[in-house]
Parts: C-alpha cells; structure tokens; sequence
C-alpha cells in the first residue's frame, strides 16, 4: 500500500502559504467546544498547548514530570536554525530547505521540509517577543553561529542553553493558558494508550504516577509530543526517563511508525567511562565552530595529547572534507570517528575517543582581543588568557561541565569525545498536516517521522518543535476539527474507555505477577548491548538477523523472569519502568527489521555492505527512496506501506562534503 501524504497542490514555494489561506477553520464560539488532548509538554508540546489554548480550544496536557520544565527539550544546547540571513553571507529559506534535504540523505518529504524553513524565521521572532535572551552581537543585533552541514551562519543561540531558555519562554506561555483556566495540567502522568471510537482517536488512558490510579480522558483529538525513542539505546544522550511507550501504544492500536530504523548518532559526547554509566553527556555540536577534531598519526600512541606535537597530529575531518572540515554533519562525523579508533588511533585510556581541541581558537581569539587593545607586545600569557575569556564567554558552561565530569580542564588539555545515541530521525507517520493514521491523532516534533531523512542537521531539532508546535498544527487542525464540531464530549464510562482501561490494568497485573528474579534496568541494559553492537553506528544483515533473534528471546525472557517490587496503587517507578523496557524490547525488534530491509547505506543508517570505495555511505534510490511505514499486525509481526519521496525542486546527487 502506498501512503497518501496529502501534500496540497502548486509551486514549494506557495504550498503552505496557499493551503494556510484554504484550510477549514473553526470560528471562536465553536472552539470552546472542542477538547484537545496534549500529551508531552516539552517545546513541541508546551507551545502547541498553549497556541490551541490561546485559539480557544479547551486543552488538558500531560506530563510525566514533575514540571513542564523538566521536559528533555531542556538539555538541548547548541542553537535553533533560522533562515534569517543577519550575517547577509548568502543564506535563504531554500537554502535552509536544502541543506536540510540534503544533509538527511535524501530521504525527507519536500513540501514539509520548505515549510519548516519557511516558518523558521517566524520563531525567533516569537521566541524574542517572549524575551528568549537570545545572543547578541556588540551592536545589540542576534548572534548567530554556524553548525555542520552548512556553509552559512545560522544559528540563533543562549550561550550552551538554547533549549532551556526556549523551553522557558514555552512554559511561561503554557503557565499564562494555565492561569486564566485554559489549559488544565496534569503533571506527573503517563499516557499508556489511546481510546479509539469508531475509528477515531477519543481520548487516552493516563496513570497517575503518584498513586497508581488510571484515569480515562476525553478528548475530540489527541497530540502526541513525547519525544524520540534514543533509549532504546540503554545508553544515550537522553534523559533517563525519555521512553517510547506513548508513541508505541499508538502504534500498536493502528498509527504506522515511520523510518524507525533512523536514529542520530551524535560525534562530540563525553566517552563511556565504564559499565556503572546509566546515561551519556552532549557536548554542544557548537563547540565543533572553533574546536579542531583530531587523533595521533602514530598508532596506539600513548603520549598525552599536550606532548603530542603539531606534525604528528591528523586532523582527519579537514583532511577528509576539506570543503566542511570540522562542520561536517553529524552522521559523517560520528563514523570517521569509529573509523579513526577501530583502526587503533583513537585516545585516552579506552581507545575508544578523540580529541577535540580549543588550543588554537583560544591562541587566535587572544590575537584578535591584544589587537583591539592596542597591545603590541603581548606575552603569551596575555594572549591565553584574554583568549580564554573569550572562549568562556561563548561556550563557558560547556567547558565547566566537561570539568564537572571528567575532571579535567578543557583550558588546559584538550576534550576526548566519542559519538553517542543521540536524537531519533524515525517516529510515528504523519502526513502534511502532522496526523498519523489514525484520525484525529497528531503526533509533533521528535515524536513524529520528521522532516530530517536520515539524518538530522544540527540545531533543527528545536526548529522542528516549534514550528510543528506554533505555526504549523493550530492551522492543520481545523481541516479535522471543523468537522467534529457537532461532536458532543463523551462521557469516559463508554465502553471504548472501559476496554481500554481494562487492558491496561490487565497488563499491569501481568507485568507483577511474573515475579522472577531480574530487574527491568537488566533487561535494558541488554537490549542496548544487542541495539549499539547490531543496530548502531553500522548494520549488516547477518548482524541483524542475529539482533532479531537475540531481542525475541530477550523478551520471552523478560515476560518470564523480570522482577518488579511494590504493588500497583502506589508510587512504584520500577512497575513503570518495566512498561517502558517492555516497549522498548518490541521497538527495538522493528528496528532491526527496518534496518534490515533497507539494503542502502544512507544518514545515520549505515550498512556495512553498501558503502563507497573511500566509506562513504551508499544510497539506492532506485529502490529505497521512500519513508517506510510499518504497519503492526501482532506479535513479531509488521506490514510494510510506502510513501514514495518525489524531488521535483532539487537535484538529486551523491552526498559530499569534500
């Protein structure tokens, strides 16, 4: 079955200016009627919640935290891309377009992609008129910095906390919906699946994660803003909490879970330091700007990296890709790393790093600081340490989190760096106006297959939340909601809602019963052994083949032998944290069945058979340039739909960054 994206007629260029000016509304009165359901308030979530709110539209948003603060979206760090061209270096919304084509492989629909460049410019200005403290340059104007993939300057950032200051001015957004009784919050509840009436998406079954009690929730559509699915990893740059359940219960009541097989490794995170690790560190692929990436020429060279001299260093990513250097993108990035340390010269006391050096950016900044004061017989001293000022004010919080961690002052000796699991590509299908198969339910931001292909760009993860979350589904809505408008609330007592009560609790009971003798951490902890070793950085099919078999009985095992202490009516994280392994054991099967009927190499999802003669990712467009849409269909057991990717405004080429 081929997919229907319903991409609506004409020119990229005027698609959604058009579609925007003919979609069905609702008028105010009739908004007041209608309930929508958000679940996940991260910025997807929160600006969404609070946009519908701000239309009129009664909304109840959930979370699992404590706070809508707490959300992940917090912990991103580098920037947000805008096609606004302040540095006037050439860039464009179909330059933005592009590279974002461009740098997911080829593997991305185009009409939503120009859209998102499109609406890119209009966040930062929402986001300053919220008072985001965007960086600013002497004159007061934005700052802006560049990020692999790109040959322009175009990222707006808060020094290394951009998302937490988006998710700021979000949450105030959010909380102003809240206080005048427009939003209703639910903190600290979990969405564990969705209510189905007559083929349309009602409502959900939500747990109070406080007191074990399940509650039912109506609502004319429902939102999915749950985020990626990088756990499944075991160890990644994710929260610990940031899980797949909300997503997956969708999946398995009919949404298709588009290109799951894509996830992001990304090329600077702090390297794994030993089995006691529950979660991997980022370091901002910002620091990529002025770090110089680089591994001894020598193998196995033991010498620390301050008495390794300058001719006897590689600095690999400028000598591959002489034409992006260190800002190549993060999928190239992450595997010449590998390469580099599977072929014995990586660093530290593992092996398994690089080095990513601010020697010369603080030498080069300190030249530039004597110079403006006018001091023409500085010492060295004087150069390192007004360089070094420098340095800290751009990236300051980065390096003393680096320190924290590792104990040793970036100042001083270069970073080690290792790529790590960091964003998920793949998530439900939607189509142009963001709604799975299953009507009435959206799924928003890393939740949904994205508009990245196979690999995401730097600082497009916060620009995809907040377009999808401000500009794009308060208009894509109204297609669907003008016509529920006659829909009166249903009351939770319907027997959908019992249904699906019943087999949540149900499962619940099953999931204590077991009483065997592993805890859930132990069963993820080996699933993401299986997942990084078969379903990682590289794939094969013998590889996966081996993967499938291993997850299948992993999971006999789990549903068999897990160990969950505590009872159901009470505050009991290991209960939820089974739900959450046993979703991920089932997700991390359909990867390894994507990853295996993709015979191409392209963005994050690498096939050790299909690959250039310099290994380089080989794509088959031919045969693979569609979005894979599984369809559940029992256990162990998926159909597959296609969405054919049609390029009529680009041309089609073999990646480089040479």
């Amino acid at each position: 079955m081929v997919l229907d994206a319903k991409i609506p007629e004409g020119s990229l260029e005027t698609k959604w200016t058009k579609y925007r000016s003919t979609v069905p509304l609702v008028n105010p009165a009739n908004k007041r009627s209608l309930e929508i359901i958000v679940v996940g308030t991260g910025l997807a979530g929160a600006s969404a919640a609070a946009t519908l709110a701000e239309l009129g539209y009664k909304v109840k948003a959930f979370c699992f935290q404590d706070s809508p603060r707490r959300a992940h979206s917090i912990a991103a760090q580098g920037g947000i891309n805008a096609a606004k061209n302040y540095q006037n270096d050439g860039d464009s919304t179909y330059r933005l377009f592009y590279d974002t084509i461009k740098g997911g492989d080829y593997r991305a629909r185009e009409s939503n992609v120009y859209r998102l460049a499109e609406v890119s410019s209009s966040i930062i200005d929402q986001c300053v008129a919220q008072g985001v403290p965007f960086a600013r340059e002497y004159g007061g104007l934005l700052s802006n910095r560049s990020f692999g993939g790109t040959q322009v300057q175009r990222t707006f950032y808060a020094a290394g906390q951009t998302g937490q200051q988006l998710l700021l001015g979000a949450y105030s957004a959010l909380q102003r919906q809240i206080g005048i009784g427009n939003v209703e919050m639910f903190t600290r509840h979990e969405m564990l699946d969705i209510v189905q009436i007559e083929g349309k998406c009602r409502g959900i079954i939500a747990k109070n994660l406080v007191t074990g009690e399940l509650e039912r929730h109506f609502g004319h559509s429902v939102l999915l803003c749950t985020g990626g699915y990088g756990n499944v990893f075991y160890l990644s740059t994710n929260a610990m909490g940031s899980n797949v359940t909300a997503t997956w219960k969708a999946h398995k009541k009919g949404a298709h879970f588009g290109n799951p097989c894509f996830t992001q490794i990304h090329p600077t995170c702090i390297p794994v330091s030993g089995d006691h690790q529950s979660k991997l560190t980022l370091m901002s692929e910002s620091l990529r700007n002025d770090g110089r990436i680089w591994v001894p020429k020598k193998q196995n060279d033991t010498r620390l990296g301050n008495d390794i001299p300058e001719e006897e260093r590689d600095y690999y990513l400028e000598r591959r890709y002489p034409a992006f250097g260190n800002l190549v993108p993060r999928d190239i990035a992450s595997r010449a790393a590998k390469e580099r340390c599977d072929a014995g010269y990586g660093v530290g006391t593992s092996r398994m790093a690089v080095y990513l050096d601010y020697a010369a950016a603080i030498e080069r900044y300190g030249k530039i600081e004597v110079n403006k004061l006018g001091l023409h017989d500085a010492s060295a001293d004087k150069i390192q340490e007004l360089g070094k000022a420098v340095v800290k004010e751009k990236y300051g919080n980065l390096f003393d989190m680096y320190k924290q961690i590792t104990g040793e002052d970036p100042y001083q000796v270069p970073m080690r760096i290792y790529p790590a699991v960091h964003y998920t590509m793949g998530g439900l299908w939607v189509d142009y106006n963001l709604m799975t198969t299953v009507p009435g339910l959206y799924a928003l931001g890393e939740a949904n297959f994205s508009d990245h292909g196979a690999n995401r760009l730097g600082a497009s993860a916060l620009m995809q939340g907040l377009a999808d979350g401000y500009f794009v589904l308060p208009y894509t809505i109204g297609s669907y909601l003008s016509s529920e408008i006659r829909t009166k609330s249903m009351s939770t007592d319907h027997e959908a809602f019992v249904k699906a009560e019943a087999e949540v609790l149900a499962r619940q009971k099953r999931l204590l019963s077991i009483k065997g003798k592993q805890t859930p951490e132990s069963f993820h902890k080996r699933l993401g052994k299986i997942m990084w070793d078969k379903c990682g950085m590289a794939r094969s099919e013998q590889g996966l083949i081996e993967a499938i078999a291993d997850i299948q009985a992993l999971k006999k095992e789990f549903w068999s032998d897990v160990k969950i202490l505590g009872d159901m009516n009470e505050f009991n994280p290991e209960l939820d944290k089974a739900n959450r392994v046993a979703d991920f054991i089932e997700l991390g099967e359909l990867m390894c069945v994507d990853a295996l009927d993709r015979n191409e190499s392209c963005g994050g999802h690498f096939r050790e058979e299909y690959q250039t003669q310099d290994g380089e990712a080989l794509r088959d467009d031919e045969n693979f340039m569609y979005v894979s849409a599984w369809e559940h269909k029992g256990e162990s057991s998926w159909e597959l739909h296609k969405e054919d990717l049609a390029y009529e405004n680009i041309k089609i080429a073999q990646r480089s960054y040479k």
